[in-house]
């Protein structure tokens, strides 16, 4: 075990959990909870959505994708993430503002009907117990190299932290630690591009590239089918997002949401301008050298020294959790909302608030199992994308702006399309072998089938209608 480390990991853990214990507002009803009472202003949309969207992949795997590949990893995760954040001030912030609903399948039911609410429910929570997962592999990874301890000890410490704040303040509580880490995070990867920059010019790198042989490494459409249906897979599961969905809901006002989510467009260019700025400069360091863990990590341990290695070693944590707990908060709702009070309609909003907690706590444990089971950031992320973009890109966008029912439509399309990503599950997880192509490869196919089968049932409910 490497003491240092252990004391920075204590240390950021007992600020997080002061953050977001001390600043914590009493919770009364689910708007409370899950909404931060529907009063966030632009600021705090702005760095809560960079923080919560900034996770172990944008730092880790993009930053070793760069090194490898060169500028072309920034359609990695960069790409579709100012897409996405771009398409929701532009086009769907108004629209969700104006819906008087809680969460998403409260518009499906609207749209689709009841079945498919239930559908959509286990969807998104399916989604986010994924989603939560892959930070939590990040988190354990991370962790069992720097202190020195098993994974799956490392994985129950990280996780342990995040659910006791969020279980206890709901989304005010992930908000205010989302402050927090962003500020550390971007401390953290700005402070090492500056100290690569001035350690290894663009002309070392130029030198490097040559020697090593890399073809299309200052190409950004390297590699361009590959990280061109990545991008699609990210993309399509973001715009429909529940992530963002709920951080414009959670807004003052509509223009409150426009301008976070605009100014976090812009954090995002810049942050992930210098994630793969950091890949690029480390070239002519680790050329010659055998790397045995993330680039990021190797830098903590031998290129950075004890004060930014440190910054950069709680950076890096920052970065996983402020994205585990959002998604943990999120499948929280989703949980709460669509399935217990479903079941407990008469509940008393006292009781709501407790099985809020009790479902954060849930869909924490469900995440924990998960990372017990899948050790790849990128295929888990990937996983949790493709259900997204494959059962609900199709009828969650359409919803938004249908003025009438469909539910045949509704039904047809996400029971294609999540079927067809469920199947690439269990594939991915060893559990049966179909012969499916893997991700991201998978996502046309996938998509085609959501989108054929809500086309076959406006059309069948166009007919039903007209005879």
């Amino acid at each position: 075990m490497r003491p240092g480390f252990l004391i920075l990991f204590l240390s950021y853990l007992g600020l997080v959990l002061f953050f977001g214990l001390g600043f914590s507002r009493k919770m009364r009803t689910l708007e409370d909870f899950f909404l931060a009472s529907r009063g966030l202003s632009a600021p705090l949309i702005f760095l809560s959505l960079t923080a919560s969207w900034f996770g172990a992949t944008s730092i880790l795997v993009s930053v070793d994708e760069a090194f490898r590949s060169g500028i072309s990893a920034f359609w990695l995760i960069g790409v579709p993430a100012i897409v996405t954040v771009l398409v929701f001030a532009v086009f769907l912030a108004g629209p969700i503002r104006s819906l008087d609903v809680l969460s998403l399948p409260d518009l499906v039911e609207m749209r689709y009907g009841r079945t498919v609410r239930h559908l959509t429910a286990l969807l998104i929570i399916w989604y986010m117990i994924l989603l939560a997962s892959s930070q939590m592999v990040a988190i354990g990874q991370f962790l069992k190299l720097f202190l020195g301890i098993p994974y799956i000890w490392s994985l129950a410490i990280g996780t342990a932290g995040v659910i006791c704040y969020s279980a206890f303040g709901g989304l005010f509580s992930v908000v205010m630690t989302d402050i927090l880490q962003c500020l550390l995070l971007g401390g953290g990867i700005f402070g090492l591009m500056a100290f690569l920059w001035m350690k290894t010019p663009l002309s070392q790198v130029r030198r490097a590239v040559l020697d090593a042989g890399k073809a299309g490494y200052f190409n950004p459409f390297h590699d361009f089918q590959k990280n061109a249906l990545i991008a699609l897979s990210f993309t399509l599961a973001w715009i429909i997002s529940p992530i963002a969905w709920q951080r414009i809901q959670a807004a003052r006002s509509t223009r409150a949401a426009r301008r976070g989510l605009t100014a976090t467009a812009g954090g995002f260019v810049v942050l992930y301008g210098a994630v793969v700025m950091i890949g690029l400069l480390s070239l002519p360091l680790f050329l010659s050298r055998e790397i045995g863990h993330p680039l990021v990590s190797e830098l903590i341990v031998s290129g950075t020294g004890p004060v930014l290695g440190g910054l950069l070693f709680v950076a890096v944590v920052a970065a996983i959790t402020s994205t585990m707990d959002t998604a943990i908060n999120t499948g929280a709702l989703s949980l709460t909302r669509d399935v217990w009070q479903r079941m407990f309609s008469r509940t008393a909003q006292k009781v709501s608030v407790a099985a809020s907690r009790w479902a954060t706590i849930l869909i924490g444990l469900a995440a924990f199992i998960v990372a017990t089971r899948f050790q790849s950031i990128l295929k888990t992320i990937g996983l949790a994308s493709e259900i997204m973009a494959e059962g609900f890109f199709v009828p969650g966008l359409a919803m938004i702006y249908m003025k009438r029912r469909a539910p045949l439509a509704g039904f047809l399309s996400m029971t294609l399309g999540s079927g067809f990503a469920l199947a690439g599950f269990l594939e991915e997880a060893g559990i049966l072998s179909l012969g499916l192509r893997p991700w991201p490869f998978s996502i046309p196919l996938g998509l085609a089938l959501s989108l054929a089968g809500f086309l076959i049932g406006l059309a069948l409910e166009f007919r039903r209608h007209n005879t």
